[in-house]
């Protein structure tokens, strides 16, 4: 059953996910932060792997804005790990949204059901944990990280 679809002005759904090293991420924790959700698809794909070097490669930029960037998807604890080291991508946490699986996609109403993992989406969200900015790409496209990073400087 696919939940309502969050859009810019509602607030985001509380969630905890692990990260790529077992720490859980809460939004609560996270509270006074801007947020950039950055749903993928799947690991170890050539356009999730750019999308989480782009927000790797432009970490200081995303934390100098009081920001901090997650890659959700719905892939295990253990293969987030694995991939995170193999595309040297170590401060940017990587969530697994793995189970229940998708759940945190599913609160977000971009659970792509039939296919069992996320849209490809960008959502930011301001230190309320207000929807600021939401885009859902293409699959084969990865986000265009200056828009993103442009969206970030206005919220």
């Amino acid at each position: 059953m696919k939940e309502m679809e969050i859009d810019i002005g509602q607030a985001a759904p509380e969630f905890g996910l692990k990260d790529q090293h077992g720490e859980l991420v809460t939004l609560t924790k996270l509270r006074g932060k801007k947020v950039i959700l950055s749903f993928h698809p799947l690991a170890w794909t050539p356009v999730c792997a750019k999308q989480m070097k782009d927000l790797e490669a432009n970490y200081a930029e995303i934390e100098s804005g009081g920001a901090i960037a997650l890659g959700i998807s719905v892939d295990s604890v253990p293969c987030k790990k694995v991939w995170a080291k193999d595309m040297r991508v170590h401060r940017t946490k990587l969530l697994s949204d793995f189970w229940p699986h998708g759940e945190v996609a599913q609160q977000f109403g971009i659970l792509r059901e039939r296919e069992g993992f996320s849209e490809r989406c960008v959502l930011i969200l301001d230190s309320e944990g207000v929807v600021r900015f939401k885009k859902i790409y293409p699959l084969g496209e990865a986000p265009d990280v200056s828009e993103v990073l442009s969206a970030l400087r206005t919220i």
